[in-house]
């Protein structure tokens, strides 16, 4: 029973993290939207994501968010906060990316 518990308690934790992934998801396709307006009306992309019109905190000091955000060129990034009580279960810490033009998903295997 104690390894059963033990194989259980290790996958319910990576799919914790899985669900908290999610979020980063969410906003990074929020920024692509924003990026792709943006480049519509100025022919070109920003890498201050601050701003567009998304809530995308690029600090991890916000309380609301599991993940920091960046920018550059087409390509957003999502990193999973590691500090202000926010401490991973599994990896240490992962990413998500987002490239604009192909909607191509990327970043740590096993969390986009």
């Amino acid at each position: 029973i104690g390894i059963l518990a033990t194989l259980g308690f290790s996958q319910y934790t990576k799919m914790i993290e899985k669900g908290r992934s999610a979020e980063s998801k969410i906003v990074l396709g929020q920024v692509r939207t924003a990026q792709e307006a943006y480049n519509q009306e100025y022919g070109a992309y920003v890498t201050d994501i601050s701003l567009l019109a998304v809530s995308a905190p690029t600090s991890c000091a916000q309380a609301t968010h599991y993940f920091s955000y960046a920018a550059t060129g087409t390509v957003a990034t999502a990193t999973r906060c590691t500090v202000s009580g926010k401490t991973p279960i599994g990896p240490a810490a992962y990413t998500v990316t987002l490239t604009y033009s192909t909607s191509a998903w990327g970043g740590t295997a096993g969390y986009y």
